[in-house]
Order: C-alpha cells, then sequence, then structure tokens
C-alpha cells in the first residue's frame, strides 16, 4: 500500500513539473503576461503544498514582490513592507526618528561592484551631518554587518530605532579613506529654508534643505526679507538638497521663470504625461538680479529640477558641482493597509527638453570645498579621524573661538600635516554638535566664496549670457565625442 501511495506521489509531481515545463518548450517570446502569472501561481502554490517545512504564504508573498521589483534593476522601483511604508509615512509626515541621511541602494551586488549604501545627502541639524559625513560617502557596514548584502529595508531597520541609541556606520571616502563614525539616533525633522543676509554684502542667502509643501512659502519670506533690506544680489544654496516634491520645485521655479515650460514628464502612459508652466502672476523676483545657484552631487531630483530649469532659461549662474542625477519621478501604490509598492513611472525633462537622470546638470563654474587627496594623505586623514584628536580637542574646550579653533588647527596640522582649512571644519563641526548648525561658513566653504565673487562681479551679465543650456551642452558632447549609434555620447549623454 505504502508502496503504490508513493508511486502516484512521484506521479503527481512529475505531472506537475510537467505542467510548469509546458510552454517553456515554445519560444519565450511567445509567451504572454497571463501565462507568466500562471507559472508563478502554479510555483507558489507547490512550493507551499510540497516544501519539506511549513511555510507562512506571506514569506513566500514578499520574496515574489521584491524579486520581481529588484530585477527591473531600478534603484528607485522596490517592494514596501509594513516597516518601509510606516517610515515612509512618518518621513512624509515631516519627522522621523533615525541619524538624518539620505541614501539609496543599487539593488544588485557583485564582487567588483559592491552595493554599497550611498549617502545621497545629510540632512542639515541632524546626527549624520553633525558627524561629517557627506553626500557621495558609501556605508560598508553598519553595526559590523556588511551592507552589500542587506535590502534596503534592512538598511533602514538597521539605522533607524530607538531614540539616544547608538549606531555605528563604517564610511568609504574617496578612494580608500574608511573610518567608523558613531551616531546617536535622534528625532528627526524635515527642514525647509534657512536664510540671512551675507554679512559685509548686499546678498541674500537662501539654503533650500529640503522641498516641502512650506518649501515655496519660507522662500518667499526670505525673499521679503531681503528686499526689505536692499538686496542687490541672490545667492540659492541646492547643495545636499535631495529633492522632494515635484510640485514644490515648480513652485520655487515660478518665483524667477515669469513665462514657458518649467519641468514635463513623460511615460509611456499618457496620463503621466505632463507640463508643468511658469505663470506669470507667481513670479516674485525682479528681472536682472544677480542670481547664482549652489549645487554639488547632493543635490537631486527635485533640486535638479529648479536648478535646470533657472540654467536653461538663463537666469542663474551654477556654481559647485555636478549634481546627482536623478531625473525619475516615482509613486507609491499601496497594495494593503500595510504594503506596497513604490515604481517609477515617469522621466522629468528640463525646459530645453533634457532629461539628466543618471548624468546630473554640470555647473557653468566647476568648484570643489574638497580637493582629492594624493595617498598620503588619504591615509593621514583616516589616522587623524581614529586617533579622536579633533573630538578630544573639542571636548577639552567646549566653547572655543573662531581664534581658538584656528590655533588648536595649528596644533592638529604638526602632526597630521593636511589642509588647515579642513582640520578647522572638523574642529567647528564638534565644537557646533550642540548647537544649531550656522548659516554658512565662509572660512571652509570655497564654493560660497566662489558664488560671492559672482555676484559681485562687473560683468555678471555677460556671464549669465554667455552660459549654455542643458540642450546646447548636449549637442556639443554629440559633435565633439564618438557616439554609440544612438546619436548620444557614449558616456557623458544627457537624454532627451
Amino acid at each position: 500500500m505504502k508502496k503504490i501511495i508513493k508511486i502516484i506521489a512521484v506521479a503527481f509531481l512529475l505531472c506537475s513539473f510537467q505542467c510548469f515545463a509546458e510552454s517553456s518548450v515554445e519560444n519565450d517570446s511567445k509567451i504572454t503576461s497571463f501565462q507568466y502569472v500562471k507559472k508563478l501561481n502554479s510555483v507558489f502554490d507547490f512550493v507551499q503544498q510540497n516544501y519539506v517545512d511549513e511555510i507562512d504564504p506571506k514569506i513566500l508573498y514578499e520574496g515574489a514582490l521584491k524579486g520581481m521589483l529588484d530585477a527591473i534593476g531600478d534603484p528607485y522601483t522596490l517592494y514596501l513592507d509594513s516597516d518601509y511604508m510606516r517610515d515612509l509615512n512618518d518621513t512624509t509626515s515631516g519627522s522621523f526618528g533615525g541619524v538624518g541621511l539620505s541614501i539609496s541602494k543599487a539593488a544588485e551586488s557583485t564582487p567588483s561592484k559592491p552595493a554599497y549604501v550611498e549617502v545621497a545627502s545629510p540632512i542639515e541639524d541632524t546626527p549624520g551631518a553633525r558627524a561629517g559625513i557627506q553626500a557621495g560617502d558609501l556605508i560598508s557596514a553598519i553595526d559590523g554587518l556588511p551592507t552589500p548584502s542587506m535590502t534596503m529595508n534592512e538598511v533602514l531597520a538597521h539605522l533607524r530605532g530607538e531614540i539616544g541609541t547608538p549606531v555605528t556606520v563604517t564610511i568609504l571616502r574617496g578612494s580608500s579613506m574608511k573610518f567608523d563614525v558613531t551616531l546617536i539616533r535622534a528625532l528627526i525633522e524635515v527642514p525647509t529654508v534657512k536664510y540671512g543676509m551675507i554679512e559685509g554684502t548686499k546678498i541674500g542667502y537662501a539654503r533650500l534643505i529640503q522641498f516641502t509643501p512650506d518649501t515655496a512659502q519660507r522662500l518667499q519670506d526670505a525673499l521679503d526679507s531681503f528686499e526689505k533690506k536692499g538686496y542687490e544680489g541672490l545667492i540659492i544654496d541646492l547643495r545636499d538638497n535631495p529633492g522632494g516634491l515635484i510640485t514644490s520645485a515648480v513652485d520655487v521655479a515660478d518665483k524667477f521663470i515669469d513665462n514657458g515650460p518649467i519641468v514635463s514628464t513623460k511615460s509611456r502612459l499618457l496620463f503621466e504625461n505632463t507640463q508643468f508652466s511658469a505663470n506669470k502672476d507667481k513670479t516674485t523676483v525682479r528681472q536682472g538680479l544677480p542670481i547664482v545657484v549652489l549645487i554639488n552631487k547632493g543635490a537631486a531630483s527635485a533640486s535638479e529640477i529648479v536648478s535646470g530649469a533657472l540654467k536653461d532659461y538663463h537666469l542663474a549662474y551654477l556654481v559647485g558641482e555636478r549634481t546627482y542625477g536623478k531625473g525619475s519621478v516615482q509613486q507609491v501604490i499601496p497594495l494593503s493597509n500595510t504594503d506596497g509598492i513604490k515604481i517609477t513611472m515617469a522621466r522629468y525633462y528640463t525646459p530645453s527638453d533634457m532629461n539628466i537622470d543618471k548624468i546630473g546638470i554640470p555647473p557653468d563654474e566647476e568648484i570643489k570645498n574638497l580637493a582629492d587627496f594624493n595617498e598620503d594623505e588619504e591615509k593621514l586623514y583616516v589616522d587623524m579621524i581614529k586617533s579622536e584628536i579633533i573630538s578630544k580637542a573639542a571636548e577639552a574646550k567646549p566653547n572655543m573661538t573662531e581664534a581658538d579653533i584656528a590655533a588648536e588647527a595649528v596644533k592638529v596640522a604638526k602632526e597630521y600635516p593636511i589642509d588647515q582649512r579642513i582640520i578647522r571644519r572638523l574642529i567647528r563641526i564638534q565644537v557646533q554638535k550642540t548647537q544649531p548648525a550656522v548659516l554658512y561658513d565662509l572660512d571652509y566653504d570655497l564654493q560660497l566664496k566662489a558664488a560671492i565673487n559672482a555676484v559681485q562681479n562687473k560683468e555678471f551679465a555677460n556671464m549669465l549670457k554667455n552660459t549654455k543650456t542643458l540642450r546646447q551642452l548636449q549637442e556639443e558632447a554629440e559633435d565633439s565625442q564618438p557616439t554609440d549609434g544612438k546619436g548620444l555620447t557614449a558616456s557623458s549623454s544627457i537624454k532627451k
């Protein structure tokens, strides 16, 4: 009897496998979406009923969705489990617990290119920013656990936790700088705009930290304040601004642009094709005002919408470094009350009809705050961080003046001979850990100094007139470099 049952069971399994393989005899290109879904359902049922141990169907469901979306290879398209959805709701509501880093992570990890966590930007006045973590830094481990094998959900679970508890991240910076940073989790409040006049000038300075529903109004508050003080130039700082709402970016850009498209979204779905245009009644910045926009590799998404639009209309001069290059639009689709998916639905295009996804926007004047270290300088920098000489100096004299900071930097430089400007910056960060972030740091910030010089340049109008739109830059690149056969340069093209 047992033998008969065994034979029947084997026959059933053979039949099941035959059903799975049935359509694979045909050319895969002829298999319909419905047939693929049918296969998935068959495998789901088969595994649940026949695997050696009983399996919770939720595990199979979540694994299937994660695998399906990861297979696309888009870091912004992913499955959102209950923890991720809760974190997302906390973030969009304006506050959440964590370390204050805007991050991204590739879905696929290989030995030659590990999927480390990349810091898109630190959020101002948070543990990550106060610890000196920078845009472009890579996190190779969290509390000793390597990040390449983690999913984004696991990364967030490790970084976020009870307020007041520590988490240690291993930072990779440059080609070989590697060091640990311990962060104390805090309540993260999403800020919007900080502003003030540059001391000793008639230049208004507004730092846009993130694009929220309040950003445009907060910027208008800044502009009104500058107007009362008789400002003659304006600097908009978008560095390390990871983006936010596309509608907020449009409202900000509309204050400068009085006519024409600001940004358009394009998709294979007609209802996702939208053009956002300027409204003259919303334009509040007077024409002819010298305007500089500060950008760097931490400026992404909505920041690139604003900087790209102002560049294409020759309304602002861009100073700093190439932006991050996120030219796609995502939507969160709830699947239930507890989970959902985030999926890229469209790409956005600047007024000159260019998409900068994975490429970024180049500045009109490239300035780096940190010069590339040579191998010896990288080793000195890492040794200095590990020695804790900076933090010990700040702890020994917590209320340092600028003169104290400069004197301490001289002492540190005798043991670690690197640029004292960088040492002063590190000491200043430690001293200000328990204080609100300063509006600007002219001692360290070479990019801001260059922006001030540009605004004050008597030839500013000609400088601005001679800048090129993103389309012009692309066309020049196509004319001067070999192409890949599709009309785009092989390595640095801007998508049309």
